[in-house]
């Protein structure tokens, strides 16, 4: 799956609407992602629009989005690089080289002098040796990505500061967008090879997908050779293609289990119905919906391993601690041995005397002889007081371990929500605010200039029930607090898996009670939003919010409650879709 030169084709025409407007704001989300805010001051539609470039080799693109990126305290230097040389500038041109995978955009600036100068934000779509790189009078500026000779695959070309920029070097390819289809087609037939393979060896800026659906169309075969191929399906196919690129009116996204696995530009049927179509009206539109869903299971959980890591770390320091004084509490309970010795010499301190090293005496509660260890520096009233010393001692400790063992395992519960918070945490602001969170707690330091709060903050998920009952589940604890305290009204419905890490869940009644259907589908969206949404089974209490209380001090998400009673739910992401409420 990658973005070919063909659908970036249709992105450029797309974004030929932006010539003309003005850059608003550039930040740098992370290390190889760069966003530019625009402004269109001229034309009908003046809202801003937000360009995502990126270098990744895995999610190479450049496209309009509507996803929020989190805006670093500090930007990097290329983002600052950026806002020098492109601030307020005006977007007057984007270039594409026939079908390349790069995209030049021309912005028209004012330099330092005052001068009016043209610089150029490209866009290099090409895998691992993806690029952003920003070019002034043929020169390179910087780059997100610096490349010696050495590092590079062609040995000649260099992407460094002041270093002539030079495209990557081309292959001799045809276009389907001006070659002949009576060229393409003889130079598919001196080939061997399969006819998806010589495809991409013909054509240039088509992806693999695409040639396989031009083989699956001339022969109902995506591994057929050339020879064996139909030339005329071919030669439709890719007439079709062309006037698809020319006045392209759908585009395809294709999922399987709920996860993305590639796009075109053209109907993909190679597939029949093993994977899942979505057809979208724009490039721009399949590309934004295809990045985002899979930055949400990718990127962010990619950049959330930090934090799993910290939360891990000190998950096993709580487990540790807890496991030792959890012993030292079992040893607390030979204290009653101490007092039971002490009893006895008192009892019978007549019949002893000091310098005695030990005693054998009958123990009046289990009628037994009892040898008791003497102090034969103490008298037999010192060596009583020694026992009750000791044991007083070890009644405290029981009593303050009972606490401590307590407050870890309240700790171990809390750092265990926080790691299932991580685990479904789906985008950027969501983990900027668990980092808050940790942050107020103790468990991370805070961001140097201080964590900068989101614009918005992130809002609840939202489903509906079969009956029309609507329903809410926090994202992370600090949400859970401010649904369940907040939010709830005392008649809704409160629901949590029984002693597993989750998400609070509320149904708002509206002062009318959910009927069973409802309790039962709010029971498997609690389920499945927690730790268990693997299992089947899975207990989830439920009771109205009034019968739950916060108790003082307790940490963000920890609550008690009374009254509750149970439901066992097998939690399925299908149902949990289907009451997805999206508006």
């Amino acid at each position: 799956m990658s973005l070919d030169g063909a659908l970036l084709h249709c992105v450029k025409q797309e974004l030929n609407s932006l010539i003309g407007a003005r850059v608003d704001k550039i930040y740098q989300p992370s290390r190889e992602e760069i966003v530019v805010s625009l402004r269109n001051l001229n034309g009908a539609d003046k809202s801003r629009k937000s360009l995502v470039f990126s270098a990744n080799s895995t999610a190479a693109r450049v496209h309009l989005t509507s996803a929020e990126f989190e805006n670093p305290p500090s930007p990097p230097m290329f983002c600052m690089l950026l806002r020098k040389h492109l601030g307020n500038g005006r977007l007057v041109d984007i270039r594409q080289d026939g079908l390349e995978r790069i995209l030049f955009f021309d912005f028209e600036c004012v330099n330092e002098i005052g001068d009016v100068v043209v610089n150029t934000l490209t866009a290099e779509i090409m895998g691992r040796n993806s690029n952003i790189i920003l070019v002034r009078n043929g020169k390179i500026v910087d780059s997100v990505r610096r490349v010696s000779a050495v590092e590079s695959d062609d040995s000649a070309r260099r992407v460094l500061p002041n270093c002539e920029y030079e495209p990557p070097p081309r292959s001799e390819r045809l276009n389907l967008l001006t070659a002949d289809v009576s060229e393409i087609l003889a130079r598919l037939s001196d080939s061997r090879d399969r006819l998806s393979k010589a495809l991409m060896n013909t054509l240039e800026g088509i992806s693999p997908i695409f040639a396989r659906e031009c083989a699956f169309y001339a022969a109902n075969d995506v591994d057929v050779t050339c020879n064996a191929a139909d030339k005329s399906r071919i030669e439709e196919f890719l007439e079709n293609a062309r006037k698809s690129l020319n006045s392209p009116t759908e585009f395809t996204l294709l999922s399987e289990n709920g996860k993305n696995k590639d796009f075109c530009f053209v109907d993909i049927r190679q597939y029949g119905d093993v994977m899942n179509k979505r057809l979208f009206p724009s490039a721009n539109a399949l590309l934004d919906a295809f990045y985002t869903e899979s930055d949400r299971s990718g990127a962010a959980r990619q950049r959330a391993r930090e934090l799993v890591k910290t939360l891990s770390s000190a998950y096993s320091r709580v487990l540790r601690r807890l496991e030792t004084r959890k012993k030292e509490l079992s040893e607390c309970g030979e204290r009653e041995v101490f007092r039971v010795c002490g009893d006895l010499i008192n009892a019978n301190i007549y019949r002893l005397e000091r310098g005695m090293t030990k005693c054998i005496l009958e123990d009046f509660f289990s009628g037994e002889p009892r040898e008791i260890a003497l102090d034969a520096r103490l008298t037999p009233a010192q060596n009583a007081q020694k026992y009750y010393t000791e044991y007083r001692k070890l009644d405290t400790a029981e009593k303050k371990l009972t606490e401590l063992i307590r407050g870890d395992e309240e700790e171990l519960a809390y750092l265990d929500s926080v790691l299932d918070c991580v685990s479904r945490t789906e985008s950027d602001p969501e983990l900027a605010e668990i980092r808050r969170e940790l942050s107020e707690q103790g468990y991370i330091r805070a961001a140097k200039g201080g964590e900068r709060p989101s614009k918005k903050p992130s809002e609840p998920l939202r489903y509906r029930s079969s009956d029309g009952f609507e329903i809410l589940v926090g994202k992370n604890n600090r949400q859970n607090d401010l649904l369940t305290l907040k939010t709830a009204k005392a008649a809704d419905i409160w629901l949590h898996v029984k002693d597993i890490a989750g998400s609070h869940v509320i149904v708002k009644t509206d002062g009318s009670p959910p009927s069973e259907q409802t309790l039962i589908e709010a029971a498997q969206i609690a389920a499945f939003h927690s730790k268990a949404r693997e299992g089947s089974g899975v207990p989830v209490d439920y009771v109205p919010v009034r019968f739950v209380k916060k108790p003082a001090g307790a940490k963000p998400g920890m609550v008690i409650f009374t009254n509750n009673r149970t439901l066992y739910v097998t939690p399925s992401e299908e149902t949990v879709e289907r009451l997805r409420d999206n508006h």
